[in-house]
């Protein structure tokens, strides 16, 4: 808690702290969304099964208009990383170092979570199916479970490889750059309704590039919390999305429901860009008194706190779900009312409170993985051969495995995410993936504690990773 208050004492002035809180909010709400509309049961063979509660209750639908926050997510996170992006220039870093110091946040704690679900996953194929009686399927089922934010991630790290870039368009071309990338939308959108979903995989880097562009326009001072720019924004914003859903195509409800089609949020479309406009609108609408507020000094400490770690509550909040529901299950106390009847929504409250307990636990053991000090490398480490620091030193070739690793990175992550839910894998995930993650991982690890010698930045508070107060 000292710590955390010296944090809090020693906020520039500058600091645009109610982006700090849209991130924790933004968190939060995807975690009690996930809890809260998580549905358990036992299927028709004993075993354990679940889903979304959102696909029985289509009254719920125009809500994740505001409640689907993972666009508020990314217009932080680009608002983050421009000024990150404007703070390492200043001090003369390039863009590979941006990206390096970017990842020691990412990349550090969910390794974690992977590696700790692959032994999970191990111990219970090896053990769990002979003496506890689980089937290797229950166990994938279990690990696919915990490991649900981790597609969320693929997609924010994706933008952060490519936020250099989109930068430096957007201070030459401004609207233009945001413009195409909702033509190339509006292109996937149509093939998907026409033709195949599958054509329209694009958007799930042209819709999220979009919104994460907004928060660089946020962060230029070119989206002033006046009533002539959020008033449109918000207006609208809702009006294309109520024509969009209403009227036209597009599912009403803003996260991916069974059976309605198309899926708004994987990958994104016109309709979520909607939605994204909305938030924006109200989150402009909203800036001026939630500055004043968190300029108090308990109101900003919990912020902090928060923050401080903010991904480890997103990436663990899952495993949560699973920790209380194997444990509940192992002592025949685990309730199953049908969804959405009186007993279900009776059974949420102590259900949110165990899953918050759960969550604690989970956050004390592995929390130090976000929260720990990463000093910058000043010295080659040792065994690392002469040439392969050298040649690691120069520009080209750093940028160009730095991008590798990353690429290595998402691609193990989505080999998880794009498996099927149930079947067979010793590790309770594909095993090329996880070394696949591992192997870039690994070598971002190497990368970033080897030191730049054309550089020699100073820290920056204005600079901090998503998820840093």
């Amino acid at each position: 808690m000292t710590r955390l208050r010296e944090l809090a004492d020693e906020t520039p002035a500058s600091r645009e702290r109610y982006v700090d809180l849209l991130r924790a909010l933004a968190i939060t709400a995807v975690v009690l969304g996930h809890w809260l509309l998580s549905a358990i049961t036992y299927d028709a063979h004993g075993r354990l099964t679940g889903r979304s509660a959102l696909d029985s209750m289509p009254w719920a639908y125009p809500l994740t208009w505001v409640a689907q926050v993972m666009p508020i997510f990314f217009v932080v996170g680009g608002y983050a990383n421009a000024a990150s992006l404007q703070t390492h220039r200043r001090q003369g870093e390039n863009a590979t170092d941006w990206l390096l110091g970017r990842t020691g946040r990412l990349v550090g704690p969910t390794t974690g979570l992977l590696v700790t679900l692959a032994v999970v996953g191990l111990a219970a194929n090896l053990a769990g199916v002979r003496w506890l009686g689980l089937s290797p399927g229950l166990v994938r089922f279990g690990v696919w479970v915990a490991s649900i934010p981790l597609w969320f991630l693929t997609a924010y790290l994706l933008v952060v490889l490519l936020a250099p870039v989109m930068y430096r368009l957007h201070r030459r071309y401004g609207l233009r750059v945001v413009l195409v990338l909702v033509v190339l939308v509006a292109l996937g959108d149509v093939a998907r309704l026409e033709l195949s979903e599958w054509m329209a995989a694009g958007n799930f880097l042209f819709g999220w590039l979009v919104i994460h562009q907004l928060g660089f326009f946020w962060r230029d001072g070119q989206l002033p919390d006046t009533p002539r720019v959020w008033i449109p924004l918000l207006a609208g914003g809702f009006g294309m999305l109520a024509l969009l859903t209403l009227v036209g195509p597009y599912a009403v409800s803003m996260i991916d429901v069974t059976g309605q089609q198309p899926h708004n949020a994987s990958p994104p479309t016109l309709a979520l860009l909607a939605a994204a406009t909305m938030q924006l609108g109200l989150v402009l609408m909203l800036r001026r008194p939630a500055e004043r507020w968190l300029h108090r000094p308990n109101p900003w400490l919990a912020v902090v706190a928060v923050n401080s770690v903010v991904l480890t509550i997103f990436l663990w909040h899952m495993s949560a779900v699973v920790l209380l529901v194997g444990v509940l299950a192992a002592a025949h106390l685990l309730p199953t009312p049908a969804v959405v009847t009186a007993s279900w929504w009776l059974w949420r409250l102590p259900w949110l409170v165990m899953l918050s307990a759960s969550l604690a636990l989970l956050v004390a053991v592995f929390g130090r993985l976000e929260t720990r000090p990463r000093p910058r490398p000043t010295e080659v480490p040792r065994g690392l051969p002469d040439g392969f620091v050298r040649t690691v030193s120069r520009p080209a070739p750093r940028l160009v495995l730095a991008v590798i690793a990353f690429l290595s990175v998402m691609a193990g992550l989505l080999a998880n995410s794009l498996a099927p839910s149930t079947g067979s894998y010793l590790l309770g995930m594909p095993g090329g993936g996880f070394v696949c993650y591992l192997l870039g991982a690994g070598t971002l690890w190497v990368l970033r504690s080897i030191p730049n010698p054309t550089t020699t930045p100073t820290e920056g508070r204005e600079n901090a990773d998503p998820g840093q107060a």
